[in-house]
């Protein structure tokens, strides 16, 4: 079963880190964030993805292309005879990665709509490549299969930008720093039926437009309603918080060993 991440976008509220690389590279405690993303599919036995590229994907390529001598000790014999062994092996052994060009200016329908060649003729997942969150993919995918839909998004609460202050006159009762908000929004981590793609017109059509609005009309889309752990990288901010929780050794998003 394949997994789709869309990779292209521009990154504009990111751009002290996105000015010169794409948003999905982005390190989280040294790693790309898309690599955290991946980990967490692998975990539940998803290897096999797409990569929609688009703003800078040359990078995304470069990045798997020199994964194994990047993450592998290796002994290269110079000359006209030249060979190169890997001592060892890394954790992402089992990863098949399809990096497609989806286009510079492709909108998120678009993207999926040009990746639809890659695909298999069964249900996939689709999420994007600035997220992390600790959803049980496998139980997700279960829920899916049981609602009998064409799609199913996953439902989160988005985290809380400012302190919460319950008071009475002067003085403060209660103080919550970055509650969760109240109401539910897009997360992302989607199940599809490929037969979604067919609502797509062309590279212009953003996904989370017409064809989500589409399904729902057609009572097609459910919601996987995931009360844990989720959270963007839009911005800087949220970067640094990412950064701040993987070095605490309490990533809640890292389900892998």
């Amino acid at each position: 079963m394949k997994t789709v991440i869309l990779c292209g976008g521009l990154g504009t509220r990111l751009r002290e880190e996105t000015e010169y690389r794409p948003k999905p590279m982005v390190d989280v405690g040294g790693r790309p964030i898309l690599w955290h993303i991946m980990k967490s599919y692998a975990h539940y036995g998803f290897c096999d993805f797409v990569l929609c590229l688009g703003y800078r994907g040359n990078m995304i390529k470069e990045y798997f292309l020199n994964y194994e001598a990047m993450n592998n000790d290796f002994t290269i014999c110079l000359g006209s005879k030249s060979k190169l062994y890997f001592n060892g092996t890394h954790k992402e052994q089992d990863f098949r990665i399809t990096l497609v060009d989806t286009g510079q200016d492709t909108m998120t329908g678009g993207r999926l709509r040009r990746v639809r060649q890659f695909m298999d003729d069964e249900e996939f997942f689709l999420t994007y490549g600035d997220g992390v969150a600790d959803i049980d993919i496998r139980a997700l995918l279960e829920f899916h299969r049981g609602q009998k839909v064409l799609a199913t998004v996953t439902s989160v609460r988005p985290p809380g930008r400012f302190g919460a202050l319950v008071t009475e006159g002067s003085r403060v009762l209660t103080f919550q720093e970055k509650p969760a908000g109240n109401g539910w929004i897009n997360g992302g981590f989607f199940v599809l039926s490929p037969s979604v793609i067919d609502l797509i017109d062309g590279d212009h059509t953003v996904w989370e437009g017409e064809p989500l609005e589409r399904l729902a009309r057609q009572g097609q889309l459910a919601a996987y309603a995931h009360e844990g752990f989720w959270h963007p990288m839009d911005t800087l901010r949220d970067k640094n918080q990412l950064d701040e929780l993987w070095k605490s050794g309490k990533a809640p998003w890292k389900v892998w060993e």
